[in-house]
Order: C-alpha cells, then sequence, then structure tokens
C-alpha cells in the first residue's frame, strides 16, 4: 500500500500483517467458540501477569485504555473511602480528573515529569493520612517515558493495608510485572501496546477478593467492573454489552504470537534492545535524552540538539514519507520529540529511522551544528559505531530483525 508506514509511537504500533488479518472474519458474539476466545485471552493473560486464577482473574473492558482506568477508580473506590494518586506525568494527571470528575475523593502526591515518586514519601502520605484506603499510580509514564519503581510503592501500599492500583498500559508484556507478587490488586492495560493487538479495549488483572469487595460501588453502568466480570463469569466468555469481535479475534493471535517469540522474556528483551540502540545512536546524531536516570524500554523524549532550530511537523512529514511515523514531545517546559520502540519494529527499523534523521539533518542544513560535520555519511558511520557493541550484545533469543 502507498501510505503503508511503521509506527515508532506508544500505541497504536505496528502489528504484523497475521494480526491484521485475523480481523477480515465477522465473528458473531453469541457464538459459544467466540466466547472461548474470550475465555483463551483471560487465562493467558493470568499467565503473563504471573497470577493465580483462584485469587486473580482478568476481566476485558470495551474501549481505550482510560476507559479501563476510568473503570477501576470508579467502580472500586467506595464514596466513603480516599485514593492517594501518585503522578509525574500527563496520565497521572488524568486519573486526577477522572477522580474530580466523578466525585471520588482523593489527594495528590505529584512529583515533576522527569522524577519517579517516592516510595517513602508515599508512607509519609499513608502514615499521616489514614483516612487514605487506595494508592494508584502509573508504571510507564510515556509523557516522558519513565519507568515508575511500582514494586517499591506496593510494598508500602500493602503495608499500610491499602488497595494498590496500577496503570501499566504501556508496560503490560514488555516488562515482566510479577502482579501477585508484588501485591498489586489491579492492573490496567490495553490491546494495542506491548501485546502488539489493535484498539478497542483494555483489561484489567484483578485480585478477586478485591473485585467482590467492590460490588455496588461503581459510579458508572457501562464501566461497572464487577458487573462486567459477574457476566464474564456467568455467561461463560460472554460480553455485557457488545464487545469488539474483531479486536478480540486480532488479540487472541497476538497473544499466540507473543507466546511463540518467547513470552515476556524475549519480548522485553527486543523492546530493550531497540532501546538502548535508539539511545546511543541519537546521542552519536547529538540528541540528548530529557531523562537523566529511570528510562523506561518503551518510548524516549530526544531534546533537540543545542545550536539547532527544528521544524518538527517538517521532521514528522520527511520521516513519514520514507516509512516511519514518530511521535510530539508531551512537556510543556521543553522542546522535544518521542520514539517509541515497541511494536512489530526490530533493531534494523532503528538503524533506519536513525539514518532517516541524519538524513533530514543534512539537507535542511541542521547537521554540522549537531554533530560538527555536515556529511551524511559520517554521522551514519559514527551512529553504526555507536550501536555495534549493543547489537553484539544481544541476549540470545532475542529478535534482531523480524
Amino acid at each position: 500500500m502507498a501510505n503503508e508506514y511503521k509506527l515508532l509511537t506508544p500505541g497504536p504500533l505496528t502489528t504484523t500483517r497475521t494480526v491484521k488479518e485475523e480481523m477480515l472474519f465477522d465473528h458473531c458474539t453469541w457464538d459459544e467458540d467466540y466466547q472461548q476466545i474470550t475465555q483463551k485471552i483471560r487465562r493467558q493473560l493470568l499467565e503473563l501477569a504471573h497470577c493465580d486464577p483462584a485469587d486473580y482473574t482478568a476481566v476485558l473492558m470495551q474501549g481505550s485504555g482510560t476507559f479501563g482506568v476510568e473503570s477501576v477508580l470508579t467502580s472500586v473506590i467506595g464514596k466513603d473511602e480516599k485514593v492517594l494518586l501518585c503522578t509525574n506525568g500527563a496520565y497521572g494527571d488524568r486519573q486526577v480528573k477522572i477522580c474530580e470528575h466523578a466525585g471520588i475523593n482523593y489527594v495528590q502526591y505529584a512529583e515533576p515529569y522527569d522524577r519517579i515518586p517516592d516510595a517513602g514519601k508515599v508512607e509519609e502520605y499513608l502514615r499521616n493520612d489514614p483516612s487514605i484506603t487506595h494508592v494508584s499510580m502509573i508504571h510507564s509514564e510515556t509523557t516522558s517515558g519513565l519507568l515508575n519503581d511500582i514494586a517499591a510503592v506496593a510494598t508500602v501500599a500493602k503495608a499500610h493495608g491499602c488497595t494498590f492500583m496500577v496503570d501499566a498500559m504501556s508496560s503490560f508484556g514488555g516488562v515482566d510485572i510479577p502482579v501477585a507478587g508484588w501485591g498489586i490488586d489491579f492492573l490496567v492495560s490495553s490491546a494495542n501496546k506491548c501485546i502488539q493487538g489493535v484498539p478497542g479495549f483494555s483489561f484489567i488483572i484483578c485480585n478477586k477478593a478485591k473485585l467482590e469487595a467492590s460490588k455496588g460501588k461503581a459510579r458508572s453502568l457501562s464501566l461497572d467492573l464487577w458487573d462486567q466480570w459477574n457476566t464474564l463469569e456467568k455467561a461463560n466468555g460472554k460480553w455485557r454489552y457488545t464487545s469488539p469481535t474483531h479486536v478480540v479475534l486480532a488479540f487472541s493471535k497476538a497473544l499466540d504470537e507473543m507466546f511463540a517469540e518467547g513470552g515476556i522474556p524475549a519480548r522485553s528483551g527486543r523492546y530493550a534492545l531497540n532501546n538502548r540502540l535508539l539511545i546511543a545512536r541519537m546521542k552519536a546524531l547529538g540528541f540528548r535524552t530529557f531523562l537523566a536516570e529511570h528510562q523506561g524500554p518503551i518510548i524516549t523524549t530526544f531534546l533537540y540538539p543545542e545550536g539547532t532550530k527544528f521544524d518538527f511537523h517538517d521532521m514528522y512529514e520527511f520521516i513519514k514519507e520514507r516509512g516511519y511515523a514518530i511521535y510530539p514531545g508531551k512537556l510543556t517546559t521543553e522542546e522535544t520529540f518521542r520514539l517509541g520502540n515497541i511494536g512489530e519494529i526490530y533493531t534494523d527499523d532503528i538503524e533506519k529511522v536513525t539514518e532517516l534523521l541524519a538524513l533530514y539533518m543534512g539537507e535542511r542544513g541542521l547537521l554540522s551544528a549537531a554533530t560538527g560535520s555536515d556529511s551524511v555519511p559520517a554521522a551514519i558511520a559514527a551512529m553504526d559505531a555507536a550501536g555495534e557493541p549493543i547489537k553484539a550484545a544481544a541476549p540470545a533469543g532475542v529478535k534482531l530483525v523480524a
């Protein structure tokens, strides 16, 4: 197709052709075989989350990832309860908006966008305010690319008897998260992220006891988490309301392909390798990362080289015409852009897009200020030299090319 290009974004992302082909089939939601596909998905998600089905369950919820987050917040926090929202980016701030809109009692602990919420400070909040019953935070905050320490915060939340909720939208499946082992009660992710499906539903890994305790608390009909789970259980995989059948079929295929790749160890290894290679090649081209520490393996925010004047839209169109879509920055205080490295993306894609960036800079007269030379071949050679040791050290079993 003439308009075909790969997505270097945190989701939606590039999927395999075989995942796309699953959506060519129209399925009836009442068919038992379709309901069994739903049940298969739920079992596989618990396996990825390292959860015993006797203690945890997986609930599929129509809509984007934000629908899933809102479902959890509005379903499990009662009117006489309070949530501590630990935020350091736009997606934590979105949880604040959800709570304000739904009338949920909350307190916000906010860190700057380049720092992670500190478990010690969370402990202070909980010690000083015993009315807090729930704690919520983001794992992979794609505003900056930062990866938060949810394990440390989970320990503190559990010590204070709080229900712990995690938005792992862009990390689940791409970063190993032992949900039960860390004491996470509700984890939310989406079909179109690291499992490499397409947009259309979110899913929630739920502590069964906590989910049962939420019955009757929901502030929404369609986002009632307990009722959604109850219907899935009683009707053996039948959704309460119309499910996105094509998306479900594609997601089932994406899960099978993930396990065939080697599960989370292989996929997280590929993503991490992509990320290390990307950062090394971009550094050779004159780009610094916004984050000095806590960089996650999903998406990276880059600062423009000093002494240069970039037009993001112009750069975006130049690179898109040549096969890749990149991401604008989401920071308000810095001029940045972002490059994701998840989805059906491999090291050769990282090399190609950075070469395109070097070519763009050469054609726009930006290369010399960034690298000290206006030679595109020299810039590419410098990137190759920076990236070669990273590729050579790739873990066994991690695919370098599709």
